[in-house]
């Protein structure tokens, strides 16, 4: 069956997004805590999540260099 011929419906014919990261940082408690835990608006921790990943250590190093180039 080709994708094409699949059923409208949500999910039908591919496997969900992992790799999503959600728009609100009240969607993302990554967001949230990287947010909370340096000088980094949401949007801000969203864009650095979507960059580099969920690792908390790295994202805190990555927002405390940033924070001290500013």
């Amino acid at each position: 069956m080709d994708r094409r011929e699949l059923p409208n419906r949500p999910g039908a014919g591919h496997s969900p997004s992992s790799s999503r990261v959600p728009n609100k940082s009240s969607e993302d408690p990554e967001v949230l805590y990287l947010a909370e835990n340096s000088d980094l608006s949401p949007k801000q921790a969203r864009e650095l999540i979507r960059e580099h990943g969920h690792d908390r250590d790295k994202l805190l190093r990555i927002a405390r260099s940033m924070k001290a180039e500013s």
